[in-house]
């Protein structure tokens, strides 16, 4: 589905700045500091999209604001390439972040309301199979450009620009081609309803769901009632602040990041030159991971409308737990060399295997099932902006483990780390075990 092209400039995003990150710090003689700072600075503009966009497609569609997130994302793209100054490449990221925290809310909504019920998870897991092959795709790119300099360095030139300006020009393509392909598809028939247009709803549901379009229109118009759609107003609870359903989506978000899963794309490079690889070694690695990332998120399409949301969420906490535990245990006893510790023979092959082990676990379940949950676990009257919450929270959950791991890789080393993260992991599982309700069949208007 081109909505979930979307996935795509968020997963490319994620991952561009991988082969990138050495050399910007390089350029721009910056502290490990303020390297998370800008590698991070994306993230806060995400937070901010992620929460302006419910409120933007609640006045003027689904498609129309995915076609903004995409004008963002193409001037960001340019406007990184072409940075002068760290401050200036700080800002251009916020400005792609923007349309990124567009894209993350608006691509999960919008499929979960134009999927039929028992096929809802199938389709809305090709959110994150677009995610992942946006992280493969520019991790690849990452890989080859870094081979056409003189001495395989991000910071040398390639033509008229350095390899890693030319990293984040590629950013270009798949923001055109988002543009053009949501142009092209139908007004979600929710929000067709909710602004009073039901004849247009009726073709798209015909064309979508495949059921009796009067049904489903009677149907949205009674979840509809008594509410002022798209205030956040509409979510908040005398007693607990936010209604349960909304804490809910809120763990959910959270957590997902707190496992740590984006320091593997963000800073693996970085993190496997640290412990002894090569500059293309550690690509190389990387590249592997995304490839397994890609192969994982397509067992979770397969078995998410089978087995449901909350099996895979279980399995996939028990997994990551694991395996980041054996990463910790595995930096905590390696040799120091220089401030570094040094992965060799058994060490390395264990700490190789247990995070393409923990990337497995978080492809088929908490990368997928999370935005699947979060597309569909809110009923119509909130879905945008209860989602669009999320998403903020979840973004900002991105950028403190982001901003934070750096320092953290300095001070403390990786086993405090990967320590901290199998801890959230472990912690997952007790909040999948007891809060967290099975959304598999049901439709949308049954939504608490």
């Amino acid at each position: 589905m081109s909505a979930a092209l979307g996935g795509f400039l968020f997963g490319y995003d994620t991952a561009v700045i991988n082969g990138a990150v050495g050399a910007i710090g390089e350029v721009f003689a910056v502290s490990s500091d303020d390297l998370g700072r800008a590698v991070a600075s994306a993230l806060i503009g995400s937070a901010l999209g992620a929460v302006a966009a419910g409120w933007m497609s609640d006045r003027i569609g689904r498609r129309h604001s995915m076609a903004v997130a995409a004008v963002l994302f193409l001037a960001s793209a340019i406007g990184s390439a072409l940075a002068q100054s760290l401050t200036s490449l700080i800002i251009w990221r916020a400005i792609g972040g923007l349309g990124v925290g567009f894209a993350s809310v608006l691509a999960p909504a919008y499929i979960a309301e134009v999927s039929p019920a028992e096929q809802r998870g199938r389709f809305g897991s090709l959110q994150q199979l677009a995610i992942v092959i946006g992280i493969f795709l520019a991790l690849v790119f990452d890989y080859v450009i870094v081979l056409f300099t003189s001495d395989q360095n991000p910071a040398s030139m390639v033509g008229p620009m350095a390899a890693w300006r030319w990293m984040l020009m590629s950013e270009v393509l798949p923001a055109t081609l988002y543009g053009a392909l949501v142009l092209g598809i139908p007004e979600s028939p929710r929000y067709l309803v909710q602004k009073g247009l039901p004849a247009e709803a009726r073709v798209v549901i015909e064309r979508t769901l495949h059921e009796p379009a009067e049904a489903v229109i009677a149907r949205i118009q009674r979840s509809l009632e008594n509410t002022q759609h798209g205030l956040l107003a509409d979510l908040l609870d005398r007693r607990r602040l936010l209604l349960p359903v909304v804490w809910t989506g809120v763990m959910l978000a959270v957590f997902q990041q707190f496992v740590g899963i984006n320091v593997i794309f963000y800073y693996s490079s970085v993190l496997w030159q640290a412990v002894g690889f090569s500059t293309t070694d550690s690509l190389i690695v990387t590249v592997i991971t995304s490839v397994t990332n890609v192969l994982t998120t397509c067992v979770a399409i397969l078995f998410i409308d089978r087995i449901g949301r909350k099996p895979l969420l279980l399995i996939g906490s028990v997994v990551m737990a694991l395996t980041l535990g054996a990463m910790s245990w595995t930096f905590a006893g390696a040799p120091v060399v220089d401030g570094s510790p040094q992965l060799v023979g058994l060490a390395a092959t264990v700490a190789l295997l247990a995070a393409n082990l923990f990337v497995f676990a978080f492809g088929f379940s908490w990368g997928p099932v999370m935005w699947v949950m979060l597309g569909e676990m809110f009923n119509n009257r909130i879905r945008t902006v209860a989602l669009g919450l999320c998403a903020m929270v979840n973004w900002l959950a991105n950028w403190f483990i982001a901003r934070t791991f750096p320092p953290l890789l300095e001070s403390s080393g990786p086993a405090m780390a990967y320590g901290l993260y199998a801890t959230a992991a472990a912690i997952s599982f007790f909040l999948v075990l007891f809060f967290i309700r099975e959304t598999r069949g049901k439709e949308l208007e049954d939504m608490a």
